[in-house]
């Protein structure tokens, strides 16, 4: 190398690594208190039977120490933790998140913490957060699952942990579940469309491997059924997910019909979907509600919001959170539990995408 290459070089200069601080932990609180650890243990989880002298005292240490409890470590010994989670579908989906919303809200009343996770559809995806939740000791599980008959989750609580299925009506008494009745939703939805006159009626909704989207395609056929109409007569676009993205692309398919065979109107099995297919109406010039009416579902915020308010079936998202996070804290901590199947009725909100200006 020579004198010019040395000289070309950066100039590097080392730095003592500042140390990692450490935490303060119980023994000093007790040492700068002048008490004993089970004092300060006592401070910690029993406080009640401390003086309050005492208790002003362990107190003033841990506010000067920095002290700053291991909760990790106390949930070690209790063999459980402080913390529910929650396994969702689709954490895209505002709908999930509203539920979501209403299991923190019984959580944090209950003095817990909730850890929230999403499969994002995908049974792999699911069955590891499931062994991971497990693992760490969760005092219990909210899940929307995949399959509800997945063997996974019957086998949960035998081992200690709890479960209760949020949006999916069970039949067996292995589990709690809260779920609205989508067969019902189906059939507000289709009977809507089918007093205004329309004939031709498309479903949208996909995979079938998901229960709602199921039971609100029964809902449909069953409205069609009482109306003396063949369930058959109801055009089924089935999509890969339940998402804006996939709503665009039916609403594509829906597009490249003859005007012979196209639907006066679409019931999608999400908003999600309605939304996507609003979205590719207006892109190809398509009138909403006079070319497509459409019925959304669940009533998510953006319903209302879009450049066409959306028809939607509504479904109590929070309510739904909230009782099956109160479901689960019974039966974690209440040896005489009965598990409970509970199903809210759901309620179709009508909007411009169906009727104009309403």
């Amino acid at each position: 190398m020579s004198v010019d290459d040395a000289e070309a070089l950066p100039e590097r200069t080392r730095r003592r690594r500042t140390p990692k601080p450490h935490a303060a932990g119980v023994k000093a609180v007790a040492a700068a208190a002048g008490v004993s650890l089970g004092t300060v243990s006592n401070v910690l989880n029993r406080p009640e039977v401390v003086s309050p002298l005492t208790r002003a005292k362990v107190e003033a240490a841990m506010a000067s120490l920095g002290f700053v409890r291991n909760e990790s470590a106390r949930q070690l010994r209790a063999g459980s933790s402080r913390i529910l989670a929650y396994l969702m579908l689709d954490a895209g989906n505002p709908f999930f998140t509203d539920v979501a919303k209403g299991v923190e809200e019984a959580a944090q009343a209950a003095g817990l913490s909730v850890f929230l996770c999403t499969s994002s559809e995908d049974a792999d995806r699911e069955a590891a957060y499931l062994d991971l939740l497990e693992q760490q000791r969760v005092q219990g599980i909210l899940i929307t699952p995949i399959d509800q008959n997945s063997s996974r989750l019957r086998k949960l609580p035998s081992r200690g942990t709890p479960v209760v299925v949020v949006d999916r009506a069970l039949d067996e008494a292995e589990h709690c579940s809260v779920a609205v009745n989508d067969i019902l939703g189906g059939e507000l939805a289709i009977s809507h469309l089918l007093e205004l006159g329309h004939e031709r009626i498309a479903y949208v909704g996909g995979p079938n491997t998901i229960g709602q989207v199921v039971d609100r395609r029964e809902g449909a056929r069953r409205a069609l059924r009482t109306a003396g109409k063949p369930a058959a007569d109801l055009i089924e676009l089935t999509t890969g997910a339940l998402t804006v993205a996939e709503g665009r692309g039916a609403g594509q398919r829906l597009a490249g019909l003859p005007a012979d065979r196209r639907p006066t109107a679409a019931f999608c099995a999400n908003d999600l979907l309605a939304l996507g297919l609003l979205q590719q109406c207006v892109s190809l010039g398509l009138r909403v509600p006079e070319d497509l009416a459409i019925v959304g579902y669940d009533d998510i915020e953006f319903a209302e919001a879009a450049a066409v308010p959306l028809t939607s079936v509504r479904q109590p998202r929070q309510l739904l959170g909230r009782t099956a996070a109160e479901l689960l804290l019974d039966e974690s901590s209440n040896p005489d539990h009965e598990h409970q199947r509970v199903t809210f009725t759901p309620e179709l909100v009508v909007r411009t995408s169906t009727r104009g200006t309403v």
